[in-house]
């Protein structure tokens, strides 16, 4: 069980690290949509490729024999491009903080949802007063983890500003939902990469057309003033995302989706506080008692959760 813990949050760390290798991409394609279908479509190579070596009866008709193609197939790849589109709506929006704070608060209570219900086939994990004390818990250190800027706090008055909050909320559903669907499309063929490889080839298709409906350019940008020229390490961050997206497929039927995805988050929290302690690619930005305290509450609503 320790090494599913710790596969989880390895995951998780895998997030920030693509993140910031998608954003120095996109300062090259000059379009976030474009970088993120590049690194959608590297993740699908590099899954492909995976899937002929490990899994060549691919190839052959009867692989698919007995199977329909139902929602599995093509709603996790959707949902995986729908939170990120959601992401970067609500940025700019309700600032990076309070975009944090509502997503992962979505994907919390989707995760204790799926498994309470048994929603999409998932296994049925009881809901304990034991478990509210610690999404609590888990909810208060995601609060002390992101910071909201008091001046985001000044626009409670504005209508929209809670509209937006409400949108980020739900935004937050999909990686949960996502997961399950995805675990499903696995179980049902009996191979994870081959599902991870459907997800992010769905996921590729869907970046495309809105590359094109919002960018209406292909051209990439060899060389910017500040940052240089391009490189090959600005196009890994798909082979990063496929650890994320496979690592859960495979964890999901033993850890459920809600600890399945708060794991994930441990280990992207963990990643995004080692980035800006020690300053790799950002500006430097020590860790405070805050931010320590964080991880310790949501350590805490982990073993919470697993516990009870």
């Amino acid at each position: 069980m320790a090494f599913l813990f710790i596969l989880g949050i390895v995951a998780g760390m895998m997030v920030p690290i693509q993140t910031s290798i998608n954003a120095r991409l996109g300062r090259f394609t000059e379009s976030t949509f474009y970088a993120s279908t590049i690194s959608f479509f590297i993740g699908s190579l590099f899954l492909f490729i995976l899937n002929v070596i490990f899994n060549p009866k691919l190839f052959d008709a009867s692989f698919y024999s007995g199977h329909t193609i139902d929602y599995h197939w093509w709603v996790g790849g959707l949902l995986g491009v729908c939170f990120l589109t959601g992401n970067l709506l609500l940025l700019p929006r309700i600032g990076a903080a309070l975009t944090v704070v509502m997503t992962v608060a979505g994907q919390i209570i989707m995760g204790v949802f799926i498994d309470t219900f048994g929603l999409l086939g998932a296994s049925n994990h009881p809901f304990t007063l034991l478990k509210a004390v610690g999404i609590l818990i888990l909810l208060f250190g995601i609060l002390l983890m992101n910071e909201i800027p008091k001046n985001k706090l000044e626009e409670k008055t504005n209508l929209m500003f809670y509209v937006w909050l409400i949108i980020g909320f739900i935004f937050g559903f999909a990686p949960p939902l996502q997961t399950t669907i995805n675990s499903g499309l696995a179980q049902q063929m009996h191979n994870s990469l081959f599902a991870s490889l459907v997800s992010f080839s769905v996921g590729t298709f869907a970046l495309f057309i809105l590359t094109l409906i919002f960018n209406r350019s292909l051209k990439i940008k060899v060389s910017q003033p500040d940052i240089g020229n391009i490189k090959p390490i600005h196009f890994i961050g798909g082979v990063l995302g496929v650890i994320f997206v496979t690592s859960n497929i495979i964890l999901m039927p033993f850890l459920g989706a809600a600890l399945t995805t708060i794991v994930a988050m441990l280990g992207q929290m963990l990643m995004g506080v080692l980035i800006d302690h020690f300053g790799l690619g950002v500006p430097k930005n020590s860790i405070t008692l805050r931010k320590f305290s964080g991880l310790i509450a949501i350590a805490i609503g982990i073993v919470l959760l697993r516990l009870f």
